[in-house]
């Protein structure tokens, strides 16, 4: 298990660069932007009209008091340039645009943010699902499960209002500035100051945040995969009276999250702070300058007031500004995370090969190696060396090692699930030219632990509707399933909870059934099954499976004793490779070891088996 990646420093221009061509096209991303600066743009208008109209009116009445004469209320009434009811009338106008585009901003915005969030999650889970086995080997649960749940839910949720947030503040700023640079210029000095001081308030606390928020998301993989590991063995943990070392290695690790956590909130908090003092001391100038100095014979009222509510805003929105940028950024952590999840080392060969195939192929079954080594990864001692072997056609080999031996290592180089140095063929066709789907699909297998999916027994069976209702039911009827499913339609609960192990596994061999490979694997598939429902398994393969390849990853002896060969693996190599009769009948050979350690009775049970096994495929070949 490596250590999770985790970036440094600031934030990579490439990482919203991403964000945003995922979300849509440059023109879609120039319009949703242009409507959110027309709702600030809408509103920085209705101030200013308003302050407009202040200054035409106190002329206005200026004048009418130097004629000594009464205001006329009237709408028709002359008030500079435009009547009243010219005034009211592009101000409910104003009004009614600021309306229109801060209620519309939301579609093509909602639309963004949707498909940043969609297009990000398929690209991450359709490159993970083609990562090599070595990275699912080395990454544990708790971090595909974090970046799919935490990074994924920030996406979905946190990231769009912050950035919504960011747009309408920043928009809104601007607006202000310029409001206040029309109706008194010289506050834009004051103005710049703060500016000033807020880029290097943001651009200290920025690396903090950023680095607080990627320990934050670092430090959740261990609790989701705490939890995920806890909940799939806890039969094992309360057996082995484990509870109190794991609650207390959970609390741990939440205790590390909490307070990456809480740093980040402490951060934040603080950062407000600073930046409240920053803005008080600003507005304070300003009102100071406007209530000792004399402005009164020099800027209109309506300039005055207008200037002073828009810093009044500015500072509001200076520092709220700042919070939501800083945690915008922040957010955009967890895309950075989702990003290198895009970039995991993939299969070649997936879906197209160098080589096309007959779709009858294998028609034979036959598997050659040819100085087959095989690695886990490119920079690792190969843990299958110098595998030169020959499986006939229609052979059933039973596959037997100690613990470590290669065994399942094997089974993964037929599959390809690793990095290979020579050649395995089938049918005389080399595994590699042929894509990986296409090939692991000619190939079927029964695991260790068999695997139900959370859906109908149909799906279970034939995921790809592929066969029908009458294949289906004569596959489950082979394995003698069909009296325990009421109908396809039937759920399996979660893990197939619902049925016992022996049960399970013989839907898993249904499934091989129904597909009717010419090659089957069997990765120790009875050795959680008792000895009848064992047997009864055997015999399907044996009638099922006659004319077929079958590789046995042997568990009990017994289950290989009447096969065509025996393959003996240690140390990644091949021991021995032969009739079980032929390995038993030499007392200093691997296999016969093995044998004896069961026992002076069972070796006796199982020399006989291995010998009428030998006679009758003898007698067979000679009958030929």
């Amino acid at each position: 298990m490596v250590a999770e990646e985790k970036q440094s420093g600031n934030l990579k221009w490439e990482v919203i660069s991403q964000y945003f061509r995922a979300g849509g096209n440059f023109c879609f991303i120039m319009f949703t932007i242009t409507v959110v600066l027309m709702a600030a743009a809408t509103a920085a208008a209705a101030d200013y009209w308003i302050s407009f109209w202040s200054n035409q009116m106190a002329a206005y009445e200026e004048e009418r008091a130097e004629a000594g004469e009464e205001m006329d209320p009237g709408l028709d009434v002359q008030v500079g340039p435009l009547t009243t009811g010219q005034y009211l009338l592009i101000h409910g106008c104003i009004v009614a645009a600021c309306i229109f585009f801060t209620n519309f901003r939301v579609i093509p915005f909602a639309a963004l943010c949707a498909n940043a969030s969609r297009r990000l999650h398929d690209f991450m889970f359709s490159t993970m699902i083609k990562g090599v086995m070595r990275f699912f080997d080395t990454s544990s649960s708790g971090r595909i499960l974090n970046r799919f749940t935490k990074d994924m839910g920030a996406l979905d949720e946190i990231l769009p209002r912050t950035l919504l947030d960011v747009f309408q503040i920043y928009s809104t700023l601007i607006a202000i500035l310029v409001l206040n640079a029309m109706a008194l210029y010289w506050t834009l000095i004051p103005s710049a100051v703060l500016l000033v001081l807020f880029y290097f308030f943001v651009k200290i606390y920025m690396r903090t945040a950023q680095g607080v928020k990627r320990l934050e998301g670092t430090t959740k993989s261990p609790v989701f995969g705490m939890v995920s590991s806890s909940l799939n063995g806890i039969a094992t943990i309360r057996s082995a009276g484990a509870q109190d070392r794991l609650i207390d290695d959970f609390d741990r690790y939440q205790d590390l999250h909490t307070s990456a956590w809480n740093s980040f909130l402490g951060g934040g908090t603080t950062f407000g702070f600073y930046l409240d003092v920053m803005c008080q001391v600003y507005l304070t100038v300003i009102i100071f300058v406007f209530l000792y100095l004399d402005f009164g014979n020099i800027i209109a009222v309506g300039s005055v007031g207008l200037a002073v509510t828009q810093s009044n805003t500015l500072t509001a929105m200076l520092q709220h500004g700042a919070r939501m940028l800083v945690e915008f950024l922040a957010q955009l952590t967890s895309v950075e995370r989702v990003l290198e999840y895009t970039k995991i080392d993939t299969e070649r060969n997936l879906f197209e090969g160098e080589l096309p195939v007959p779709p009858t192929w294998p028609s034979h079954g036959t598997i050659v190696f040819q100085n087959v080594n095989m690695r886990y990864a490119p920079e690792h001692e190969p843990v299958l060396k110098n595998l030169d072997l020959v499986i006939e056609r229609g052979w059933k080999v039973g596959i037997v090692g100690r613990t470590g031996a290669g065994k399942s290592s094997l089974i993964s180089a037929i599959f390809r699930f690793a990095y290979i140095d020579g050649n395995i063929m089938i049918d005389g066709i080399d595994t590699s030219l042929v894509s990986r789907q296409n090939l692991r699909s000619k190939i079927s297998i029964i695991p260790q632990e068999p695997v139900l999916f959370s859906a109908t027994i149909r799906y279970n069976l034939d995921p790809f509707n592929i066969y029908s209702d009458d294949d289906l039911w004569r596959a489950l009827e082979q394995v003698d399933m069909k009296s325990s499913i009421p109908s396809l339609d039937f759920k399996v609960t979660e893990g197939g909870s619902n049925f016992s192990v022996g049960q399970r596994q013989l839907m898993c061999l249904a499934r091989a059934v129904l597909r009717s490979n010419r090659i089957l694997i069997m990765d120790e598939a009875t050795a959680n099954v008792d000895p009848q429902t064992d047997n009864f398994i055997q015999q399907t393969i044996r009638r099922q499976f006659a004319s077929c390849t079958v590789l046995t990853i042997a568990h009990r002896l017994n289950t290989i004793m009447d096969s065509d060969r025996v393959l003996v693996m240690g140390a990644g190599q091949i021991l021995e490779f032969d009739h079980p009769y032929n390995l038993m009948s030499n007392p200093d050979s691997h296999f016969s070891g093995m044998v004896r350690e069961t026992g002076e009775k069972v070796s006796a049970q199982l020399f006989e088996v291995a010998k009428d096994a030998y006679y009758q495929s003898h007698h067979k070949e000679d009958a030929r």
